[in-house]
């Protein structure tokens, strides 16, 4: 099997517009290395940042100096993590990455050429390098994460929801795309904590914010509001096709089965949809949508209401 020229590093800007369709260019070949010169320099480079995807970009490029690679991919499902950097290849060696125990994920190397026992041996021990910078990195993202999640339901908090909402509004101007937004209000719900208790009506919050995790799509993004609000961010979405997303929250939220003592508890919800105006502000999309959950309300709640 006839071998493809490899280069020894990778222009990551590149090896991003390649894994888009476009082609790239390949780097000068960087100074070859010995095995343990390497890993000294990777022991120095990758604890200079905490970003995840950095830390890769710089192992898989150094990496190269000494073992050439087509591609590299990493995952690490419970911190949905997933990155692919390069192009592809017919061979593959994978490993499970662990630091003290503690799970890191997966990682794939890919190249057309097959790999010999030397070269894996040299690959395993260059990951060495990498598990404490990663480990951190992990650990970074997932603090990151925390600041930004309602700890009660999982959803994203009020500082969060600003943030994504800015981002949101600037994102649909530049592309002139739609945007929507969905307020929610769990209906009665301070008769349920006066009947139930608060323990019981923590419990309805986190049922109802994991029905509409499940209920719609990974990119639409749930926050809590505040109390037993939620605001859901409808991304590229018209005020029809919105309206027919929160019917169907409205509906999962309703066929939920919550039982108190054996006895199954009614859970209904009541939404306000609003859809970005051209010019709109944030706060003028929020205050819409606000004021139609209260048209919803005020109707007989368990129902959707548009705003003008």
């Amino acid at each position: 099997m006839s071998t493809p020229s490899q280069s020894n590093t990778i222009n990551f800007d590149a090896a991003k517009l390649q894994r888009l369709g476009f082609p790239g260019q390949r780097q000068p070949s960087l100074k070859p290395v010995t095995l343990i010169e390497l890993r000294r320099e990777l022991a120095l480079q990758l604890q200079t940042t905490l970003d995840i995807e950095r830390i890769l970009e710089l192992f898989y490029r150094q990496v190269q100096r000494l073992v050439p690679l087509d591609a590299l991919s990493y995952q690490q499902a419970s911190s949905d993590l997933r990155l692919e950097l390069g192009g592809r290849g017919n061979h593959s060696a994978g490993y499970r990455l662990s630091h003290e125990g503690e799970y890191l994920g997966e990682l794939l190397f890919r190249r057309n050429q097959r790999f010999s026992d030397d070269e894996l041996a040299q690959l395993e021990s260059l990951l060495a390098s990498l598990l404490f910078p990663l480990r951190n990195a992990l650990m970074y993202r997932a603090a990151v994460q925390n600041a930004l999640r309602d700890g009660l339901t999982g959803t994203g908090n009020r500082v969060a929801m600003e943030q994504s909402l800015e981002r949101e509004v600037e994102m649909a101007r530049r592309h002139l795309q739609p945007l929507s937004v969905l307020m929610l209000d769990i209906d009665f719900f301070k008769k349920i904590n006066d009947e139930h208790g608060h323990h019981t009506g923590d419990e309805v919050l986190r049922a109802v914010a994991s029905t509409l995790k499940n209920t719609l799509r990974n990119v639409d993004m749930v926050f809590r509001f505040g109390g037993e609000e939620f605001l859901v961010l409808l991304s590229n979405t018209q005020r029809e096709a919105a309206a027919m997303v929160g019917e169907r929250l409205r509906m999962a939220v309703m066929e939920l089965q919550y039982l108190v003592q054996g006895r199954a508890l009614d859970v209904s919800i009541s939404l306000g949809c609003a859809t970005l105006l051209a010019g709109e502000s944030s706060d003028s999309l929020l205050r819409r949508a606000d004021n139609a959950l209260y048209v919803a309300k005020r109707e007989g709640r368990n129902r959707l209401a548009l705003a003008g």
